[in-house]
């Protein structure tokens, strides 16, 4: 037998691969139980590798799992006859965990002999290795959630917080929502989600928390004039603190579901309904003061609330900001409807022969108008 050979990780790697076993792994059918689907993976593979390749299969031809129990050394061993690892691939998979270096990660593998054990999203698990690529006074670690990074890395969630040039951790894994909330907190720096209640950034001068004092007390009438629109459709409007160039977004409770969460719970066939009453979104909207929709939408508001156009305006807005702040739309056709209305208003098509179709939404601007709304706003 050749002698070994000894790969060394960082101390940090060791913290890492400790949390990793004792959040997911302290309990023991839990561990047994992803072991061994792990092995049934490896065989799968190996299967379906041998389909096109069947020499993959002359070294052992039998597909196994063993459990094979040592009472006198108190272990028990998993050996399955699947997809192995060669010492290229352990050394390639394994020992770049050292490199401190910026990645894309899309996943860490970890393996014991020649079954995979599991596979975890490492947008949570990179938080441990963050702190070395953390701009010099961020506070806290911030993450979002979401299918894929390209859902979520131009989100309107992200805005100020990449104008100040702080690190953002993509969880884009459905466990790294598990994950989280597990553990708040990491060597003193607390986890914050970019998307729920209580994102707070500092460093502001007396004169700027003033000056959005002022900004946001101008536009208390049409947050309340905005909530008295969606009704139940959200629990309150503010002004937001988060986004520079979107003019709205839907943030969630501080201990309730993230969008990204909801949508993975409602994928679940076999869910507890009695949790998602309790658990499920309760959404705020937020506005941009600064966005020039918003301010023409407060001028119309304050100019007349009742004003046809606002309540339109008002409903579009919020159904784009469920799309763009990971929600569903729960009436598609509505939202599709009003876009369509949108577009014949832009390109002044007289709309009375299709006006039954939309009889239940209001008019987008008063009869008589001499010029079009919509290009005021625009």
């Amino acid at each position: 037998m050749a002698d070994a050979e000894t790969f060394a990780f960082q101390a940090e790697i060791n913290q890492l691969l400790s949390l990793i076993i004792n959040t997911f792994y302290s309990n023991k059918e839990i561990f047994l139980r992803e072991i061994i689907s792990n092995a049934s993976d490896a065989l799968d593979k190996i299967r379906f590798e041998s389909l096109t390749d069947k020499s993959k299969l002359d070294a052992q031809p039998e597909l196994f799992i063993r459990l094979v129990p040592d009472k006198a050394n108190k272990t028990l061993s998993i050996i399955d006859s699947g997809i192995g690892m060669t010492k290229a691939d352990l050394v390639n998979n394994l020992v770049p965990l050292q490199d401190p270096a910026p990645r894309n990660y899309g996943g860490i593998a970890g393996w014991c002999g020649c079954g995979m054990i599991g596979q975890f999203g490492v947008g949570f698990y990179s938080a441990y290795l963050w702190r070395r690529r953390m701009k010099e006074g961020q506070k806290d670690i911030y993450y979002i959630t979401g299918e894929s990074k390209k859902a979520v890395e131009n989100s309107p969630f992200l805005e100020r917080l990449k104008k100040k040039g702080y690190e953002v951790l993509f969880m884009v894994d459905a466990i790294d929502e598990y994950s989280v909330g597990q553990l708040k907190e990491y060597d003193g720096k607390k986890l914050v989600s970019a998307t729920k209640e209580g994102l707070k950034l500092d460093d502001e001068t007396e004169e700027e928390k003033k000056k959005k004092e002022e900004k946001k007390k101008s536009f208390e009438n049409l947050c309340k004039t905005i909530k008295d629109i969606l009704g139940d459709k959200v629990e309150k409007v503010v002004v937001s603190d988060r986004i520079v160039d979107s003019p709205c977004c839907l943030v969630t409770g501080e201990y309730g579901w993230t969008a990204n969460m909801e949508r993975i719970m409602k994928a679940q066939a076999l869910r507890d309904s009695s949790m998602s009453s309790y658990m499920s979104s309760k959404k705020t909207m937020e506005i941009n003061p600064d966005n020039v929709i918003v301010e023409e939408l407060r001028k119309r508001a304050e100019a007349d609330k009742n004003d046809k156009s606002v309540k339109d305006l008002v409903l579009l807005l919020f159904e784009t900001a469920l799309l763009t702040s990971g929600f569903s739309l729960d009436d598609p056709n509505t939202f599709s409807a009003r876009i369509h209305r949108m577009l014949k208003l832009g390109l002044s098509i007289d709309d009375d022969e299709t006006a039954g179709d939309d009889a239940d939404m209001p008019a987008l601007e008063e009869d008589g108008a001499e010029e079009s709304k919509m290009e005021e706003v625009d």
